[in-house]
């Protein structure tokens, strides 16, 4: 069976992002949906969600996303997730993995879908590891050409051109950077351009086609 896994950027903003929406991600495929962060200006569209997964089950935007995701008829939450259809069982498979980032626990997720591998990591301040070989990378952008340091030394957001070094020396075929700072849109509005890899934009889908075998 030829499926695609479908996946729309709901915005590409850092927190209190002068221009962007929250940071948010969209995946459909085979008539499932799951949402991916997000927040005010950056839900999903109505319809029916098999989850609602977020990096940061403490982040300042949680009580905005519980919120959104009532609504929808879900929890916001951290974890794993395997999605399917009647005739294809485990069609995708989310797995939510660790990543450097603050003083408490933060994730990224890796998805799978024959053979095909998509990671969505916003927020980092060590480029994660177990990204390496992803066919397409959603990833922090919210320091231009130095990191963003914390205060007390508890992690930050490391900068584009690290993450666009790393993602090269990894193998990541396409990175798409989506968690875009206030440094990084002084950079933009300069005409700078990443070392590799390429600005995301709202509401863009990017598209992976993948073979699923039939159960």
């Amino acid at each position: 069976m030829n499926l695609r896994l479908r996946l729309t950027l709901l915005g590409v903003g850092a927190m209190n992002s002068p221009r962007f929406a929250p940071a948010g991600l969209l995946l459909r495929c085979a008539r499932q949906r799951v949402a991916f962060d997000g927040g005010p200006g950056a839900e999903p569209p109505p319809g029916r969600l098999a989850g609602w997964l977020v990096t940061d089950e403490q982040a300042e935007l949680r009580s905005a996303l519980r919120r959104s995701a009532s609504a929808r008829g879900v929890r916001i939450r951290a974890g794993d997730l395997d999605l399917g259809t009647v005739r294809v069982r485990r069609t995708v498979r989310v797995r939510c993995l660790p990543v450097e980032h603050t003083s408490h626990p933060a994730y990224g997720y890796r998805i799978e879908a024959g053979g095909q591998v998509v990671v969505w990591a916003p927020e980092f301040w060590e480029f994660p590891e177990w990204a390496a070989g992803a066919d397409l990378m959603f990833a922090e952008a919210a320091a231009w050409n130095r990191p963003i340091r914390f205060r007390g030394g508890v992690g930050g957001h490391a900068s584009v051109h690290d993450v666009a070094d790393r993602a090269v020396r990894l193998g990541v075929r396409r990175l798409v950077l989506a968690h875009i700072g206030r440094p990084t849109l002084r950079a933009i509005d300069a005409g700078a351009r990443p070392p590799f890899g390429e600005w995301g934009v709202e509401g863009r889908t990017y598209s992976l086609g993948f073979t699923a075998p039939d159960s």
